[in-house]
């Protein structure tokens, strides 16, 4: 989970640096991609155990 937030972020700072914006909109975009992905993968897995 904390890895692919990670590499998110880190591809979210690199597309910042290539196109400067006033904020930092991919990083913050591709962060809460992450997160939400991982979040899914996450409740998938916990309802397969579950089952």
């Amino acid at each position: 989970m904390g890895a692919t937030i990670f590499i998110c972020a880190w591809i979210g700072k690199k597309l910042d640096e290539k196109y400067p914006m006033d904020k930092n909109w991919f990083t913050i975009g591709f962060v809460l991609f992450g997160l939400v992905a991982s979040v899914y993968v996450v409740l998938k897995q916990l309802k397969r155990y579950n089952s």
